[in-house]
This record gives structure tokens, sequence and C-alpha cells, in this order.
């Protein structure tokens, strides 16, 4: 249940065990964003395979056009190599960055997310999990990111979730606001 008025981004379930099926996917996508709202939608990420870029660019590139249709920005999820293929920049809205940790936090990734804010595009991070990755996509330049932290002790972990938020707008990171 997302609460009424909140924004609210769409994943896929591919990393994990939510993918129902590419028809069943797009149906629940479809019905998600009649029921909250597309203006609510940050995004929705086209299907992806997770740790291949190539099968990514393949998997996703008929799906983008009919996230489109839905009215909502389109993700397209970055994996492990997608440096060295084409990423379909004038057809997507967020570049989220998927993908292994290793590659995810790489010199490799942070130039992609560079290149995506250089063309005007939002950048997301999945899988955010500690302080450290969350700076990490705070000096990427990313302008969201989702991690499954807050769902385990949320009594314990929501404070501290809280404090590094705080941590991130009131301290400087050492390489300013962008790395």
């Amino acid at each position: 249940m997302i609460p009424p008025g909140a924004l609210y981004a769409c994943g896929n379930g591919k990393f994990g065990k939510g993918w129902p099926r590419a028809d069943a996917w797009f149906a629940r996508l479809k019905a998600t964003v009649d029921r909250y709202g597309r203006e609510l939608c940050l995004w929705a990420v086209a299907p992806d395979v997770p740790l291949d870029a190539a099968a990514t660019l393949a998997e996703s590139l008929p799906w983008l056009e009919r996230i489109r249709s839905l009215g909502v920005p389109v993700a397209f999820a970055a994996q492990d190599g997608s440096e060295h293929g084409p990423i379909p920049w004038d057809l997507i809205d967020v570049l989220f960055l998927a993908g292994s940790t290793q590659w995810k936090t790489s010199p490799a990734a942070h130039r992609l997310a560079l290149e995506a804010r250089e063309r005007g595009l939002a950048v997301h991070m999945g899988r955010v999990n500690s302080r450290r990755r969350l700076r990490i996509a705070q000096a990427f330049g990313c302008t969201s990111c989702d991690g499954t932290y807050l769902a385990f002790g949320p009594d314990t972990n929501l404070p501290r979730l809280l404090a590094w938020m705080n941590e991130l707008h009131t301290t400087p990171t050492l390489f300013g606001d962008e790395a």
C-alpha cells in the first residue's frame, strides 16, 4: 500500500523472487499506475537481466515505449558491463544503477551516472543498505535510492537511517556536492 499522495517508484522484481513473467508484470505495473496516479510515479524500471548488460539491453528495449505509454518516466537498469555497450539514452528518463555491488559502486558506474546527469536524467541506485552506500549514491549524484535496510528491525534502523539522511544534508563529502 502506498499512502495517499505519496511519491512512488516501480521496480520489476527481476532481482529477487518477485518476477511474475512479462505480461503479468506489465499488467501489475499498469494497475499500480492507475491506482496511485501517474503524476506521483517517479519512474518505472524496464525488465532487465541482473548482472548482464547485453541481455538487459535486449530485454528492456521492447518495453521502454510501453512503459512510457502509461504516462510515467522510464528507467533503464544499467548492469555490469553497461559502460561498454549502448545505453538507450534518448528513450529513458532515469538511469538505474543496478548490477553487482562491486560494479555499481565502481568508477565505471560513476561515469555513467555523471553522463546521465549531464543529459538531464535522474539517477537511481538500487540496494543501498548502509551509510557507506548512501554516501556513494550521494557522491555519484543519485537523485534517489532504495534498499531493504528499514524492513529489518525498523524500530532500531529508522533512527539510524534518519541520522544518516540528516548527515547527508549537513556534512559535506570530501568531494563537495558531486564526486
